[in-house]
């Protein structure tokens, strides 16, 4: 497990989005656990906002809704914050918003994506 996790941080650091995730053993609530896995279909390089996340597990589950800010409580306890990347979510208009490393980490962790925030318009992402 820590072999295929530093393979995974190598290759995410070199500017390589890792063709794989490490194997991972987490003790959450079910609804954690939920929101943990749709962080982890967020592409390298692009973001969803936590509005996006409430939607996705709303229709996953049958929910009539889910709430972005529960979703948010989920994301923020997140304990393994680049692999299961909670940096690629962000606000309803694509602001950064709360990240337990801070800000300035999850802008420069985006940044090292090709994703760079427009003061103005929240996030932009480079698209081919």
């Amino acid at each position: 497990m820590f072999r295929e996790a530093v393979k995974w941080l190598d290759e995410y650091f070199g500017g390589r989005a890792p063709a794989f995730t490490p194997k991972l053993k987490l003790d959450a609530t079910p609804f954690r656990r939920a929101v943990w896995e749709i962080l982890l279909t967020v592409p390298y390089g692009r973001t969803m906002t936590y509005g996006e996340v409430a939607e996705r597990l709303a229709k996953q589950t049958g929910a009539e809704r889910v709430s972005a800010r529960a979703v948010g409580g989920a994301v923020g306890r997140n304990p393994i914050s680049l692999i299961i990347p909670c940096h690629r979510i962000v606000g309803a208009d694509g602001s950064l918003t709360g990240y337990a490393g801070g800000i300035d980490r999850k802008r420069k962790l985006l940044e090292m994506e090709g994703i760079r925030e427009d003061d103005a318009n929240g996030i932009e992402e480079d698209r081919p």
